[in-house]
C-alpha cells in the first residue's frame, strides 16, 4: 500500500481516492486524460457510473506528456487518453499500453483573449506585436507542438511570456487577466464560455492535433477498462465530444 501511495503523489492523484480503490480495484478504473478532456470525460465518467452501478471512475487529468512521463514512471491507471499521437507513441514505446491506441477525436487551436478583446487581435501575426503579452503551451505538450507547427509554417516567431505545461493553464491565465492573448482549444474557448474572446485563425487547419486513447498493461480492470472507450467511441460519446467542440479524427 505504502508504494501505491508514493505512485499517487507522484501521479498527482489524491491519495485518498487511490486507498479507496486499492481494495476494491475490480470495481473501479482509474483513467489519465488530457487536460482538455475534463469537461467531456468529467461528463462520461458520471454516464459510466450510472450505467456501471458501484464501479468508480477516478480521473487524473494534466498535460499529456506530464501523463505519459507518470506511467512510464509506474503510476497505477487503467486507461490513458492523450492529447496527440506523439504522446501516446511515447507510452506505447514504455511497453505501458495494452494492445493498439484507437483515435476517437481531434482538436484545433485558437485564440483567446479577455472579453472583448481589448488589444484587438485579428490575427496569428498579430501576435508577435512588440508589447503583446502571450501565453502559450510548452513545447512538450500537445498544444505547444501544434502552436510550433504554426509558427514553422507561417514564419511567425512568438515570444511568449509564459509557456505553461497544461492548456487549462493558458486559459487560467487569460480568464484571469494575466495575459492579453494565448492559444488553446477551440474546445477549451468554447468550454470558457464569455469568460474569453476567441478569434479563429485560418493557419489553425495546418495544425490538427489527434487524440488516441489506449487501455494499459498494468489494468488491474481490463474489462470496465474496455467498457469506459466503448462509451467514449459509441453515440453517447461522440455525442458530448461533438457539442464541446472536437471533430471527428
Amino acid at each position: 500500500m505504502r508504494s501505491l501511495v508514493a505512485l499517487a503523489l507522484a501521479a498527482g492523484i489524491a491519495v485518498e481516492a487511490i486507498v479507496g480503490c486499492a481494495s476494491s480495484r475490480p470495481t473501479g478504473i482509474i483513467v489519465f486524460a488530457a487536460a482538455s478532456l475534463k469537461s467531456t470525460f468529467t461528463e462520461l465518467g458520471r454516464q459510466f457510473e450510472k450505467d456501471h452501478p458501484g464501479t468508480k471512475v477516478t480521473f487524473n487529468f494534466a498535460g499529456s506528456s506530464d501523463l505519459a512521463t507518470q506511467l512510464d514512471q509506474g503510476a497505477p491507471a487503467d486507461v490513458f487518453a492523450a492529447a496527440d499521437t506523439a504522446n501516446m507513441a511515447k507510452a506505447v514505446a514504455a511497453g505501458v499500453v495494452s494492445g493498439d491506441p484507437i483515435d476517437f477525436a481531434t482538436n484545433t487551436l485558437t485564440i483567446v483573449t479577455p472579453p472583448g478583446n481589448p488589444l484587438n487581435i485579428a490575427s496569428f501575426n498579430d501576435l508577435a506585436k512588440p508589447g503583446i503579452q502571450v501565453v502559450v503551451c510548452a513545447p512538450q505538450v500537445p498544444c505547444g507542438s501544434a502552436t510550433e507547427e504554426v509558427e514553422n509554417h507561417t514564419g511567425v516567431t512568438l515570444s511568449p511570456v509564459s509557456e505553461e505545461s497544461a492548456v487549462t493553464d493558458v486559459l487560467g491565465k487569460i480568464t484571469t487577466g494575466q495575459a492579453d492573448a494565448g492559444l488553446v482549444y477551440v474546445t477549451d474557448a468554447a468550454g470558457a464560455g464569455d469568460k474569453v474572446t476567441a478569434i479563429p485563425f485560418p493557419e489553425s487547419r495546418g495544425a490538427v492535433n489527434t487524440y488516441p486513447i489506449a487501455i494499459l498493461a498494468e489494468s488491474v480492470n481490463p474489462a470496465d477498462a474496455e467498457d469506459f472507450i466503448d462509451l467514449l467511441l459509441g453515440p453517447r460519446g461522440q455525442s458530448v465530444l461533438a457539442t464541446a467542440g472536437f471533430a471527428a479524427p
